[in-house]
């Protein structure tokens, strides 16, 4: 199979322009950055709420008594004013800031994990494209050497003709062939277009510039990975649980915090200019009896734990049977590529036998047909059989990671 060749005005990229360009311009991927410093505010607010908090607070009232009528004034003291700075601390927060700091910290591993899966998902696209692409590109280019040696045998067989060395109809039969190899490339060249604009479209990018792809290079697989990288999320899952039931621990532990205020309180029935003053107090909360809530929220968790392992464990099995069955394909798609060059080189080989005798009218101008569709049909297998093997390939070094 004949490689591309390129003018000297045309301009080649390769796989790693469009890969770097889909990383670039993704929204997704920009997304997943912002809710990564997203989540480092919060362990920011989480800290920070963990602080003895002070807040200034005011309030007045006034109750009038008019004719006898009005509020109680043994309740409201017909009027009161309050502003007060206070201060609250509790005590008893410390490992509770801690559990939710771990729980931030799971979150940003659940974000960093899905933003490094969607960057897979986009380079697999990005790659399957290029492939496809690239494919109709080899498809346009073989198109055009045929083309190009039907026009060289059509001036020949035409003069052959006028001599009588051939029959006319014999001649509109070639050229029919002709005429159809130059529909086959104008269609081959639509197809390129199409595929070259999908994987513009995929990769972010606006340009129309007239380009040549070069070869895709992949990364040949060896061996399976020990240890995935999808399976990740389950553990990831399975530490949130642990991090809820602590969180769910927390909860029924005792609680304990400190208060102080100071500031201006009256009722302005006695002394209003000496009722400036300030008190500190505490608070003590101690969980008693609340039905067995923990109790149901503990198998809540363990349910979720173990949902968690059957999809874990049922996915790995999936993952390692996916990875075997692209090894077969591989293994039978690369024992395919002996008999296809064979095949190919015996049909070229037919090619220029034929080309040989029609010059000297010693073949039949159907044979001479016969034997262009069948290396047409060779290279064109050849062609797909490598496109799917690099379909494969991108296909395990995703799934292999």
């Amino acid at each position: 199979m004949q490689t591309i060749k390129l003018s000297a005005q045309s301009l080649t990229r390769n796989i790693d322009y469009f890969l770097g360009a889909a990383t670039k311009y993704s929204p997704v991927l920009k997304d997943y950055k912002n809710q990564q410093q997203s989540i480092r505010i919060d362990s920011l607010l989480i800290l920070a709420a963990a602080k003895p908090q002070v807040t200034a607070s005011s309030a007045g009232m006034y109750a009038p008594i008019v004719k006898g009528y009005g509020y109680d004034e043994v309740l409201t003291n017909g009027q009161a004013l309050e502003a007060l700075l206070n201060v609250n601390y509790d005590l008893s927060n410390k490992r509770r800031v801690k559990n939710q700091l771990e729980g931030i910290k799971l979150q940003s591993d659940s974000i960093q994990y899905a933003g490094t899966l969607s960057l897979f998902d986009l380079k697999k696209s990005i790659t399957d494209q290029y492939i496809i692409a690239y494919a109709s590109q080899q498809q346009v280019e073989f198109n055009k050497e045929v083309t190009t040696l039907l026009k060289q045998e059509e001036a020949l067989l035409k003069q052959l003709t006028r001599n009588n060395v051939y029959k006319q109809s014999e001649y509109l039969s070639f050229l029919v062939t002709l005429q159809q190899q130059q529909l086959s490339l104008k269609q081959a060249e639509l197809q390129y277009q199409n595929d070259y604009a999908m994987l513009n479209y995929l990769a972010g990018l606006t340009d129309t510039t007239r380009i040549s792809l070069a070869e895709p290079q992949l990364d040949h697989p060896i061996s399976k990975a020990a240890k995935g990288f999808f399976a990740k999320r389950f553990d990831i899952d399975s530490l949130k649980n642990v991090n809820q039931k602590t969180a769910i621990d927390l909860n029924y532990r005792p609680k304990f915090g400190l208060y102080a205020n100071s500031g201006y309180n009256s009722s302005f029935l006695l002394q209003p200019y000496k009722n400036f003053g300030a008190s500190v107090g505490f608070t003590l909360s101690v969980p008693i009896y609340d039905g067995h809530q923990r109790k149901m929220q503990y198998e809540k968790l363990d349910l979720a734990t173990l949902s968690s392992h059957y999809y874990k464990d049922f996915f790995i099995r999936q993952q390692q049977q996916q990875l075997d069955m692209i090894l077969q394909q591989l293994a039978a798609t690369d024992q395919l590529f002996v008999q296809l060059n064979q095949q190919i080189k015996f049909a070229k080989g037919l090619i220029e036998v034929n080309s040989k005798l029609l010059r000297t009218g010693d073949v039949k101008v159907v044979d001479y047909i016969i034997a262009i569709n069948n290396y047409m049909a060779a290279v064109n297998l050849f062609r797909q059989t490598t496109t799917n093997r690099l379909k494969l390939i991108n296909q395990f070094n995703y799934w292999n990671k």
